[in-house]
């Protein structure tokens, strides 16, 4: 796989990515993943061991877990959105003063 320069960008021919996938986790979504699977191998040594209240723990925390990257996932779809809705009010805008020089000229 080639690379352009030093990004981590692989080299594909145009066309063929239709959707740019983020690299990077939030906290949220990171303390989430970790919770899930700690309560996951928590729930895992319960059952291993028939302790019931290590599975019942293990599996609260696992939840905790979920709830909390599914906030992160808000909160990065959130920042994703205004991102757009900011670069989209910025072409607009740009349009708009391109129309006015274009009215004033004319």
């Amino acid at each position: 796989m080639r690379y352009f320069g030093k990004h981590l960008t692989p080299a594909v021919p145009r066309g063929l990515v239709t959707a740019r996938v983020s690299l990077f986790m939030n906290k949220d979504q990171v303390k989430g993943k970790v919770k899930d699977v700690a309560g996951r191998i928590e729930r895992q040594a319960g059952e291993w061991t028939g302790d019931r209240e290590k599975q019942v723990h293990g599996a609260m925390k696992q939840v905790e877990g979920k709830v909390q990257n599914a906030w992160g996932n808000a909160k990065d779809a959130a920042e994703k959105a205004d991102k757009r809705n900011s670069t989209d009010s910025t072409q607009t805008n740009s349009a708009r003063t391109e129309d006015r020089t274009q009215r004033k000229a004319g």
